[in-house]
């Protein structure tokens, strides 16, 4: 039991059918505490339905999701309140409001109070100017404060909802295909940036670009046909003959 107790991010044995279609068979994976994981594999391997179950978003047919140490277990929760319990996904697309300040995005995103109480009140306007600062620090995005948030270029929007997410102060980062679109500058800045992120929360990335991947310097764990394939060091998993066969050899 001392994996499941451990771990921040305990799967084992989770399977998930769509219409006969097995997008996960009995998966099994272990995050431990403080880890940042790169996931890597083909498309259809089963990576966006294994977020989906982490996040509420799918039902998971059989298996065990159990968070914090295995004192949560996710599927008796719904998306809504697997976000309160704190884990935090970031889509492939940034979804800011454009319309907004950079700054102003951030405050909306804070972890706080929301109630009709509290906005009578302005209690989030209260919020010390510096948590926001801080936030938009971490993520290079400082000089930009107010800046409306649809000015920002692809790669400061993917930072800014970054920072959107480190405002709902998450214990479990879900990150998918961050560097999509990004230039070689902005892939190589947000490598640095969810290395500095890891060193407060659990992250686990789910990305194409193997030379990204290598620069998170991180445990990899690579999925096929809805269940782990490979897993290891960068290199041990590049270079396993199944997994260049599936999936880096195409």
């Amino acid at each position: 039991m001392s994996a499941v107790t451990q771990a921040i991010l305990y799967l084992d044995g989770v399977s998930v059918s769509f219409d006969g279609f097995k997008a996960l068979r009995s998966l099994s994976l272990n995050l431990e505490q403080g880890e940042m994981r790169a996931i890597i594999g083909p498309n259809g391997a089963g990576k966006t339905t294994m977020m989906d179950v982490i996040t509420g978003k799918t039902r998971a047919d059989e298996g065990d999701v159990l968070f914090d140490r295995g004192a949560i277990d996710l599927t008796r929760y719904d998306e809504a309140a697997i976000a309160e319990l704190g884990i935090g996904r970031k889509f492939q697309k940034p979804t800011v409001f454009e319309s907004q300040s950079v700054a102003d995005n951030v405050l909306l995103a804070l972890k706080g109070a929301r109630g009709p109480f509290s906005a009578w009140f302005g209690a989030r306007n209260r919020i010390a100017r510096e948590t926001i600062d801080q936030h938009l620090a971490k993520v290079r995005l400082i000089q930009h404060r107010d800046r409306l948030a649809g000015d920002l270029s692809h790669g400061q929007k993917q930072w800014l909802e970054i920072a959107m997410l480190l405002a709902q102060d998450p214990k479990l980062l879900l990150v998918d295909e961050p560097v999509a679109g990004m230039t070689d500058a902005e892939t190589e800045a947000t490598a640095e940036l969810l290395r500095e992120i890891n060193r407060d929360h659990s992250i686990i990335v789910v990305e194409h670009d193997m030379g990204f991947v290598r620069a998170l310097d991180c445990k990899v764990t690579c999925l096929h046909e809805g269940s782990v394939l490979a897993e290891g060091t960068i290199d041990a998993v590049a270079g396993d003959p199944r997994v260049i066969e599936v999936y880096l050899g195409r």
